[in-house]
């Protein structure tokens, strides 16, 4: 059994067959999926997803690249949003500095401020997005783990072994996506095993970021079971073992993830 702990379900890629998404996926053995917020202002978006499906839970968030879209969203409305049952997250948020275009960084670490605000109000991990802004983010991090504890995980994680350290210090999961697949991909691979066995999880990030053998194709949940067979490969571990594992991360972690969306006793 896995969970997906990163995808985005309300993408178009998925809009004509998100049934027999579903269906792949817990035929591969994907029997829970997160489905991420990359705006806030989509919130009913998300809820109407986890609502229909008893397998899909959401999070309430502004991803980076849309933090010029939604600068100055109170901490109390991401809030309010976290009262929904089926809501177990808060997020994505972060910092992105890879596009030319992308919002000003004053005002990406605004918005991500103020949704480790909210996870740390409501007790919710954090999903953070972090792409070419390591020293930026590890500074964020150190500082506002200083002001309060908040649970949190690196999505997708594709920085540099720096910053996995100072996670791991402060206490955050990390999460692996196809990436780690990747032929070259030896530098992440050798990060991986560094990570705490108990703070490890997996994701598709799907649409993006395909796994191999499906790299170049539209990513889906089902996949989550091709990242987890080569990741538990590079752990030596068994694949039923890692995917145990990585399944009872997710739930130690998102705790309020349970088919009721009930908190878990």
């Amino acid at each position: 059994m896995l969970v997906d702990s990163h995808c985005h379900l309300d993408f178009p890629n998925f809009a004509e067959d998100l049934p027999g998404v579903i269906a792949r996926a817990e035929a591969a053995g994907v029997t829970g999926m997160l489905t991420i917020s990359t705006r806030i202002a989509k919130a009913r978006v998300y809820e109407a997803l986890s609502e229909a499906h008893p397998q899909i839970w959401h999070t309430v968030g502004t991803h980076p690249n849309g933090a010029g879209d939604e600068p100055d969203v109170p901490t109390e409305e991401i809030v309010a949003l976290t009262h929904h049952p089926r809501c177990v997250g808060i997020g994505e948020a972060g910092l992105d500095y890879h596009y030319e275009d992308a919002a000003p960084e004053a005002v990406q670490e605004r918005v991500f401020r103020r949704h480790i605000a909210a996870s740390r109000e409501t007790g919710l991990p954090l999903v953070i997005h972090a792409r070419d802004a390591d020293e930026h983010m590890e500074s964020v991090l150190v500082d506002e783990m200083k002001r309060g504890a908040f649970k949190a995980v690196l999505h997708c994680f594709s920085s540099g072994r720096r910053l996995a350290e100072v996670g791991v210090e402060l206490g955050l999961f990390v999460s692996f996506s196809g990436i780690v697949t990747f032929r070259r991909s030896h530098e992440l691979r050798d990060i991986a095993l560094a990570v705490p066995r108990d703070r490890i999880l997996v994701e598709t990030d799907a649409p993006f970021l395909a796994p191999e053998p499906h790299r170049g194709r539209s990513n889906e949940p089902a996949y989550t079971a091709d990242t987890a067979r080569s990741l538990a490969k590079t752990l030596d571990m068994e694949f039923e073992a890692f995917a145990s594992l990585t399944t009872a991360n997710f739930h130690r972690l998102f705790d309020k993830a349970t088919p009721s969306g009930g908190r878990a006793a």
